[in-house]
């Protein structure tokens, strides 16, 4: 048994002030509204002058401490086993625009994790992917030779967007490596990589409205995924259609799109109202 004693509890409707918190294996076992808990053999954690909280769940985690989710070898349990120390209990490892290679790599990492479950690592939850589907013009770090227009649209399923020299910083020394191993493929591979992940995928960003991209929304959720709006330029028209179609996140709210006007509510205003 482990007692949290003396901290503020942060519950659902209140600030339970010099309060203690008591464990009892995996559960919650009592809430005590004072600072000290008679618990023959239990373990006394001193938490006064500190607030006691629910674990943190991010459903946008690239890396922490220098390891990133598209390094070689195992970062996604490495990223696991340091997020605690920053309160995360649960996190989604999430993905840059890569190549489809990449993308396995990260996803078989993902399934592995959800499976063993380490108990002092924080829980991996199903990957969220910044897709190879997003707005060029807004697509800020990520790289512009990976990313690629939804299949079925008026241009060909292989066709490369985007515009060089819109990167907001120099690529590190990993991300120049994974755009020289991006290579040759579709968006076809890289939605097949989506579809062979089965549960291990759960949120995609994507830019509704490329060509087609309103179809690729309907497509993803029709399969269980989440889709965030995020790097994208979509007016409200647009956002609302692609709310309509089944989106239901934002990716960065007010970053890497549309800015809000008073005759332009843009992606944020879209998100906002239909909240």
């Amino acid at each position: 048994m482990i007692v949290l004693a003396g901290g503020d509890l942060v519950l659902p409707d209140r600030i339970l002030t010099g309060a203690s918190l008591v464990i009892d294996g995996t559960r919650i076992a009592a809430v005590e509204p004072r600072s000290r808990v008679d618990a023959a053999g239990a373990t006394i954690v001193d938490a006064r002058e500190c607030y006691v909280v629910p674990g943190f769940i991010d459903v946008h985690v690239h890396g922490v401490e220098g390891h990133d989710t598209l390094d070689p070898g195992n970062p996604v349990a490495a990223i696991a086993s340091r997020l605690p120390r920053y309160g995360v209990t649960a996190f989604c490892p999430t993905t840059v625009a890569c190549g489809p290679r990449e993308l396995r790599a990260v996803v078989e990492q993902v399934a592995r994790a959800r499976a063993a479950r380490p108990a002092a690592s924080a829980r991996v939850l199903p990957a969220h992917l910044e897709s190879n589907f997003i707005n060029p013009d807004f697509r800020g770090a990520q790289p512009a030779e990976c990313l690629r227009l939804p299949p079925g649209s008026a241009a060909l399923d292989s066709a490369r967007v985007g515009k060089a020299g819109h990167d907001v910083r120099r690529p590190g020394s990993a991300q120049r490596a994974r755009q020289d191993e991006a290579g040759d493929f579709s968006a076809r591979d890289i939605l097949d990589a989506v579809a062979a992940a089965g549960p291990d995928v759960g949120i995609v960003t994507l830019a509704p409205e490329l060509p087609g991209g309103l179809d690729l929304v309907r497509v993803l959720v029709s399969a269980g995924r989440r889709v965030s709006i995020g790097h994208s330029g979509a007016n409200v028209d647009e956002a609302m259609a692609a709310i309509d179609a089944g989106a239901r996140h934002a990716t960065h709210l007010f970053n890497r799109m549309t800015p809000i006007a008073h005759r332009a509510p843009g992606i944020a205003g879209a998100v906002l109202a239909r909240d």
